[in-house]
Parts: C-alpha cells; sequence; structure tokens
C-alpha cells in the first residue's frame, strides 16, 4: 500500500510540474535555462544557465552562470542506483533554488557522469531524469569525459579529451557524430598512465628496492617521509588499511620530485605513464580519422587532470603532447578555461540548437 501511495505520489508531482510549465511558459513569467552537470567520483557539480540566443555564437569570457551547487558522488557503480538519483535531484534542486529559477523554467539538461559507459546506462539515468522534469525538456546523458572536452571546446563537439587524474580516459568526437574512447576501465586493465597507476608502480618499487627485487631509488626515503613511515616494511599495512585510489595517486607529487632530482626509476615511471596517455590519444585520433586521410589535420586535446598540469620541471603534459606531435603534429592542446559542469550547460545549448536546425530544415 505504502508503495503504491509512493508512485501515485510521484505521478500527482509530474503531473503539476507539467501543469505549472505549461502555465508558466503561456504567461511568459519565467526567463529560460539549461542545467550543466558533472558527476566525477567524488563530488557532482551543477550549474545553471541562461539559455543563450540560438543566432548568438560569441559566449562572453566567462560564460555567464547564474548558479552552482556540489553534491557528492553520483555514480550509480560505486553509491546504488537511489543514492545517485537522490543525488542528482538534490544537486538540481540546490542549484534552481540559487538562481532563482523553477524547474518549468529548464529547457535542457546535460548530465556528464562517470560510470556511464553503455547505452543501458543512459537510459537508466535517463528514466530518472524524466520522472523529475516535465516532459518539455530536453534530456542529454554522456560520460563525463564528454564534458570534459566540451569544457576546452566551449560546447563544440570535434576532437579528443585526456583525462589524467586518479584515473584516466581518452575520448573523442569527430565532425560527423562518430565517438571513441580509448582506456578508462581502471588500472586492473592497464590504465596506468592514470595518478593511480604511476603512484602504485612507485610503491611497488620501493618494496622491490627494499627487499632486492629491484635497484635503490629515492622514491624509499621520499614517499616513506610524506607518509610518515619509518620502514619499507610499514607500506604493507599502510597501502592495504585504505586501498582507494585517490588516497594512493595523491602520491605522485614525490614521484615527479624524485624524476626531476634525478632518479632514475622514478624517471622511468613517469616516461612510461607518458607514453600510455600519448598511446590513448593516439588511438582515439586514429579511429576517429581526427587528422584527415592524410593524416596533416588539425584537431583540439583537451587536457583535464591534475597529472597533466604543467607546475613541475618534468612537465607530463607537455612530454604527452611531444610524444602526440611525432605522429600528430598539427593536434594541439588546449587547456580548458571553464569547468566541465559549465562544458555540459554548453553541450545542452548546442544539443537545442541543432534540434531546432534540423526541426527547421525538415
Amino acid at each position: 500500500m505504502k508503495d503504491a501511495r509512493q508512485r501515485n505520489g510521484e505521478v500527482e508531482a509530474s503531473e503539476k510540474k507539467e501543469a505549472e510549465a505549461e502555465a508558466a511558459h503561456e504567461n511568459g513569467r519565467v526567463s529560460d535555462v539549461v542545467l550543466g552537470l558533472d558527476g566525477g567520483a567524488t563530488s557532482t557539480v551543477c550549474v545553471c544557465m541562461p539559455l543563450l540566443p540560438f543566432s548568438d555564437h560569441d559566449l562572453a569570457d566567462p560564460p555567464p552562470v547564474l548558479a552552482r551547487a556540489v553534491a557528492g558522488c553520483s555514480n550509480h557503480n560505486s553509491v546504488g542506483e537511489t543514492a545517485s538519483k537522490n543525488t542528482l535531484e538534490q544537486v538540481m534542486a540546490e542549484t534552481l533554488c540559487k538562481s532563482g529559477s523553477t524547474w518549468s523554467a529548464v529547457r535542457a539538461v546535460c548530465l556528464g557522469v562517470s560510470g556511464v559507459n553503455h547505452p543501458r546506462d543512459q537510459e537508466r539515468i535517463l528514466k530518472w531524469l524524466r520522472d523529475i522534469f516535465p516532459s518539455h525538456v530536453k534530456l542529454y546523458v554522456h560520460n563525463d569525459a564528454l564534458a570534459a572536452l566540451a569544457s576546452g571546446t566551449m560546447g563544440k563537439l570535434h576532437g579528443c579529451v585526456l583525462i589524467a587524474g586518479t584515473g584516466c580516459i581518452s575520448y573523442g568526437f569527430s565532425k560527423d557524430g562518430r565517438e571513441a574512447r580509448a582506456a578508462g576501465a581502471g588500472p586492473l586493465l592497464g590504465d596506468w598512465g592514470s595518478g593511480y597507476g604511476i603512484a602504485a608502480q612507485a610503491l611497488s618499487a620501493v618494496v622491490k628496492a627494499h627487499d632486492g627485487r629491484g635497484q635503490q631509488t629515492m622514491l624509499t626515503d621520499t614517499i616513506l617521509k610524506a607518509l610518515g613511515l619509518s620502514s619499507p616494511d610499514e607500506l604493507i599495512g599502510w597501502t592495504y588499511a585504505d586501498p582507494s585510489w585517490a588516497r594512493i595517486a595523491a602520491l605522485v607529487p614525490e614521484v615527479v620530485s624524485c624524476a626531476e632530482a634525478g632518479d632514475q626509476i622514478a624517471n622511468k615511471i613517469l616516461v612510461e605513464a607518458v607514453q600510455e596517455l600519448a598511446v590513448c590519444v593516439k588511438a582515439v585520433a586514429r579511429r576517429l580519422c581526427l587528422c584527415g586521410e592524410d593524416g596533416n589535420g588539425s584537431f583540439p586535446i583537451v587536457m583535464v587532470g591534475g597529472v597533466l598540469e604543467g607546475n613541475k620541471s618534468w612537465d607530463i603534459g607537455k612530454e604527452v603532447i611531444n610524444c602526440i606531435h611525432k605522429q600528430y603534429p598539427e593536434a594541439y592542446p588546449i587547456r580548458p578555461k571553464v569547468e566541465p559542469a559549465v562544458g555540459a550547460a554548453l553541450l545542452a545549448m548546442n544539443f537545442l540548437l541543432k534540434e531546432s536546425e534540423r526541426h527547421h530544415n525538415s
């Protein structure tokens, strides 16, 4: 009985939102907005932006953001479907409240979320969103890498994004709408260019140096000092006490500092990470023919994530681009000026524009 009442309540709420939307638009009381969401492994960011005129191709710098809110993880693979759905609704409601807008003012929602790797994942989340929004709202769900790409291209879907933080993934879009990805399956399945992959290999090098299987390395003293440990033997307990990816990946700066100081083991780990990341981009570029048939065309590479930040003399991001340029000399890096959630909102506007053009031409 309780479930039936709950379902009836949800239907009534949905019908109420539909009625409010129709009345508001008929009376012209609302300003249309779009929502962009970026759902990563640790948090979900939502922004509300005014719907810009379709003829307005010159975006303000920075684009206008009416409101922004942050909530917890919305990856259904990590927290479960109920928690994921509740997080999405919570962060959107907070954003709309901060902006002074209403559910009925929303024209489109674009959600980029980790864990969306198959059409079944997309359809699951689309169903949740359809339960929340009136039927006139356009809904788009993609992997969070797409939002990251759009944050560098300002909503245009062409080129490749390389994300290298705790994890790593390369994701690309061709001008004719084809898409491809490489990596993103976690370090157990080969993502060794990620922050976790780099740090895990460093920890392994310390253990091997300690028990005689590997050569001595500065990584030993540097990592032990960073963790407040006195012996490599203590690394085993530290590692398995909480083997979360982010906790391990936080050791990347120690690896970089050792490489900068001339440690051969640390340098080898970073060189191999660079090669792995470059291969990810080249695989996507090749599958989508981003440089054209002759290989001399240009395409953007949006660089996202702490591993790629160029704030050290051993610049991983710069070395990745140098490696890519050996095969694709006209590819060019972009450092995003806006966060991925804004990229998702710009995508929502871009999708609406394309739908309007198709409708006009049909």
